[in-house]
């Protein structure tokens, strides 16, 4: 198994990730600006190279701006997930898995509607619920439920946010929620 390094999202360089580009490369530049203007100058320089890890984080963060679908575009996709069946949209919610390099199997029951795998990590999918106005604690439970008797983690895909008495529920047992334009970014991919 391949080491995965996890980064704390609360970091300064996982905000910085999630941030416009250019805003690293203005503290780069700013940390050498002041350093050169209130340092001698072997010890200005000594800063400015410190604030490479900076000019690294600008670079990650503007190829991922760069190769993000647009707002437009994920709001289309809202929009086409919002139009669609259910058997459409479990297909393309199949595929979107299924590109990202995870094995999909179909399952049958309310509590979950695939079972995503990959090395060697398995999770259960619930999107049956996609469209409906109200996300509550319920579809959840029920996603938990199976998770408990299968050892998976839990994945709920919806177009609308989900309840904060949901979001607590989910939180409280480890489930991951991706609504929104996070579900459009999963089908996207």
């Amino acid at each position: 198994m391949a080491f995965q390094f996890k980064m704390n999202e609360r970091s300064l360089f996982a905000v910085l990730l999630r941030s416009p580009w250019w805003i690293s490369l203005l503290i780069s530049v700013l940390m050498s600006v002041v350093a050169f203007a209130l340092l001698p100058r072997e010890f200005a320089v000594v800063v400015m190279l410190g604030t490479f890890p900076f000019v690294v984080v600008a670079a990650v963060a503007a190829w991922r701006q760069w190769r993000a679908p647009s707002a437009a575009r994920l709001d289309e996709a809202l929009a086409r997930a919002a139009a669609m069946n259910w058997r459409d949209f479990s297909a393309w919610v199949a595929q979107a898995y299924a590109q990202q390099g995870y094995s999909v199997t179909r399952l049958e029951g309310e509590s979950a509607d695939f079972r995503i795998e990959r090395q060697g990590q398995a999770s259960l999918v619930s999107c049956r619920r996609w469209k409906a106005a109200s996300q509550g604690v319920e579809a959840l439970r029920l996603l938990q439920s199976a998770c408990d008797k299968q050892g998976a983690r839990g994945v709920y895909l919806s177009l609308g946010p989900v309840s904060e008495a949901g979001e607590r529920y989910a939180k409280e047992q480890g489930l991951q929620l991706v609504d929104g334009r996070a579900l459009a970014l999963l089908l996207l991919k």
